[in-house]
């Protein structure tokens, strides 16, 4: 199988998954053949990470942790946090600059709006 690979894992009780596949199109769509996969994987009460695959025989690297993180990643941000920490030099090289530019925020929604508990109410029923 080809790498480098993206899982995104997510709460289907929370109904993240049009947002899931939003983050998929979007790498998708930015990185094109950089990537041999980005996948989408029902996860835990709770979860949205964003996990890379650099190669086989390496650990995972969290790109995104919903609860460490706080909240659901700016698209940009997500994007520089996948070019930093996945490819090569020589991939990051053919990737547009507008990926490089610094993105607005790290996340969607302030670190206060979020739940200390890591739970969604959905998921607690």
């Amino acid at each position: 199988m080809p790498y480098p690979k993206i899982s995104i894992r997510f709460c289907t009780k929370c109904k993240w998954n049009l947002r899931s596949a939003w983050y998929l199109q979007e790498l998708l769509q930015t990185f094109q053949s950089s990537l041999g996969e980005v996948s989408l994987i029902p996860g835990e009460s709770g979860e949205f990470r964003v996990l890379g695959y650099k190669e086989h025989d390496q650990p995972e690297v969290v790109i995104w942790d919903r609860t460490v993180d706080g909240g659901f990643p700016d698209s940009k941000y997500l994007k520089q946090k996948v070019k930093q920490l996945l490819l090569d030099a020589d991939d990051q090289d053919q990737l547009g600059a507008h990926i490089t530019r610094k993105a607005q925020t790290k996340s969607l929604v302030d670190k206060a709006d979020c739940s200390s508990s890591g739970q969604c109410l959905d998921c607690e029923t």
